[in-house]
């Protein structure tokens, strides 16, 4: 089906009940509040020039659900405008970086176990000397993984797929048929010693996970969190239900390449980037002959989970709650605490290094401060181009992950002490987001006033 330009981005009022979150809600906000965010958020949407194609957003009070609203549509079909999909309270969207904290939370449980040590080095459980080349004595260890201080980097890739038939080794080891000029080992500082943001790191975490479990690494996560907390969504679409996959946002952009160039029509057509399931289905990640506990990049473990806001929203009760969900255990309070403690911090007061001060976000703004495992510390630092000031008002000192690609950009983050927090989920938009920078901070223009809305009527509650 032809996916063209498609003006007015409809709200969708969905209650709480029959979304599968089932943690205490909230008192509602009070009508008057809940018009004016809808009407905040709607005109987020539906900016001239900075549209949206569809947003999943949600609010978390004193612990309890207050507001959960979704705008436009997961699937968009303009020569046949009836066959739009609306998002709703069920959509599932590809949260980008934010599936490292759900990875994490699967580490933190392997931990738990005993199966893995966050100190140990890693070629201890690779099977294989992991080492920088450039540090030959200096240990990898998973606390270094989590905190973007491993010395890895994304230079040479940080995704190769089943037909390529790669072991990690080939990639990460000198001498490997993958190796080449060694670009994923950082030369300036070694392990433990130096900031900078990776995806390459999630990969190696999710081998180390299969290879100590002998899971896959996408149906370990299914058996370790997603399936006790009763979340539908995952790292592989290829196997979801027919009616998940229905649930599954497509991610659009108006956005081409032209003779390897970004081109970007505000007044084009809406451009599928990934998960069009109406028109195709998912790939299959792995092949029957894949060997677990050799390329964990597969199946994503820095990026390629599917969740809803509801979903999203369950794991931050989870984790404000000390690790319990609708009663149930899913991990020990010292395991929360320790997976949230800063670990790194730009400015040295609790790390072992410096950084960068880039995020690996957008036009690497600097947007990371602080860095617990798997999980960003927001300081409410502002400035337009350093910020990582969350709200207009500022004064919102808060932890969790933001996610960006494909068109998506994401972010879910919260205070354990308040008991607040806020999640949103754009599923793209019509501009290029590093041309609409914010006002106060690192964020996107639209970021800013998502989050300040939310923050604003949802928490504070002000109608001003």
């Amino acid at each position: 089906m032809k996916h063209a330009a498609w003006a007015g981005v409809a709200l969708v009022s969905i209650g709480l009940g029959g979304t599968g979150l089932s943690e205490r809600p909230g008192a509602a906000l009070s009508p008057a509040l809940s018009r004016q965010l809808d009407a905040d958020l709607a005109a987020v949407v539906n900016a001239q020039g900075h549209e949206l194609a569809s947003l999943s957003v949600l609010a978390v009070r004193n612990g309890q659900v207050v507001y959960h609203r979704q705008f436009g549509h997961k699937w968009i079909d303009t020569a046949a405008p009836s066959s739009c999909k609306s998002a709703d309270g069920n959509t599932m969207y590809r949260i980008a970086s934010i599936s490292k904290l759900v990875t994490t939370l699967g580490v933190m449980k392997l931990v738990e176990a005993g199966r893995l040590e966050l100190d140990r080095d890693l070629g201890d459980y690779l099977g294989f000397p992991f080492r920088n080349p450039h540090f030959p004595g200096v240990p990898v260890t998973l606390r270094m993984m989590l905190t973007h201080t491993s010395s890895l980097r994304d230079d040479a890739g940080y995704y190769w797929d089943a037909q390529s038939n790669t072991h990690l080794k080939e990639i990460c080891v000198p001498g490997g048929k993958r190796y080449g000029e060694g670009a994923m080992w950082a030369k300036n500082a070694p392990p433990g010693r130096y900031f900078q943001y990776a995806n390459l790191p999630w990969g190696v975490i999710g081998t180390v996970m299969e290879r100590v479990t002998g899971e896959r690494f996408d149906r370990l996560m299914r058996r370790l969190i997603l399936d006790p907390m009763r979340l539908p969504g995952g790292f592989h679409p290829a196997d979801f239900s027919r009616a998940d996959l229905d649930n599954v946002a497509t991610l659009y952009r108006k956005r081409k390449e032209v003779a390897g160039q970004e081109v970007w029509d505000g007044k084009g057509p809406w451009i599928a980037q990934v998960d069009d399931y109406v028109t195709s289905a998912p790939v299959q990640r792995a092949l029957p002959d894949y060997e677990v506990g050799t390329n964990g990049t597969l199946f994503g473990p820095q990026g390629n989970c599917r969740l809803s806001a509801v979903g999203l929203g369950k794991l931050m009760l989870m984790l404000m709650n000390g690790g319990t969900s609708d009663g149930r255990r899913i991990l020990r309070k010292s395991s929360v605490d320790l997976m949230l403690k800063v670990n790194w911090r730009v400015d040295g007061k609790d790390a072992t290094g410096n950084s960068d001060g880039e995020s690996g976000f957008g036009q690497q703004k600097k947007l990371m401060n602080a860095w617990a495992l798997g999980a960003q510390h927001f300081l409410d630092h502002t400035g337009n181009s350093t910020g990582d000031r969350l709200v207009e008002s500022g004064g919102f000192k808060a932890v969790g992950h933001l996610g960006d690609a494909w068109g998506l950009t994401s972010a879910m983050v919260f205070d354990r002490t308040s008991r607040n927090g806020f999640i949103f989920l754009v599923g793209g938009s019509a501009f290029d987001p590093e041309t609409y920078p914010g006002t106060y901070s690192a964020f996107s223009r639209h970021e800013e006033q998502i989050m300040t809305a939310l923050h604003r009527r949802a928490i504070l509650q002000r109608m001003d």
